[in-house]
């Protein structure tokens, strides 16, 4: 989608993966103020922070926020959500201390099942598509 912008929340998503485009898609219809700038970290011309590696960038969710802290797992969703239109009181309890370890917990467990949930996405997508 776009590249580096200092002025906005920065978010590093997998343009190869279908679930996180999809996912990628609800967040940027929403952000009519601009206020995000979308990183596909799959495309060779990605622009990533410093302390950030392509592959830790494909491993995990990554957003620098406006004043550049680099953040990770739940706390880069909770920074995006804070940031999307409607979605701010998501963010704001996303953050607080006790749901962010629940969400982080969560987080990694998706991790580990994460390509099976792509592969199915994968397939239900192609049969909607074929009708």
């Amino acid at each position: 989608m776009d590249q580096i912008d200092d002025k906005r929340t920065r978010v590093f998503y997998d343009g190869d993966c279908p679930l996180c485009r999809a996912e990628i898609g609800v967040y940027a219809k929403r952000d009519a103020g601009r206020a995000l700038c979308f990183v596909d970290v799959a495309a060779p011309e990605a622009i990533l922070p410093p302390g950030l590696s392509r592959d830790r960038a494909l491993a995990r969710f990554h957003v620098v926020a406006a004043d550049g802290t680099l953040l990770s797992g739940a706390a880069a969703f909770a920074e995006l959500w804070r940031r999307v239109p409607g979605w701010r009181w998501l963010g704001n309890l996303a953050a607080w201390p006790p749901v962010l370890r629940g969400l982080e917990i969560g987080y990694r467990a998706f991790l580990r099942v994460r390509p099976a949930i792509v592969r199915g996405f994968v397939f239900v997508s192609r049969r909607i598509s074929a009708g």
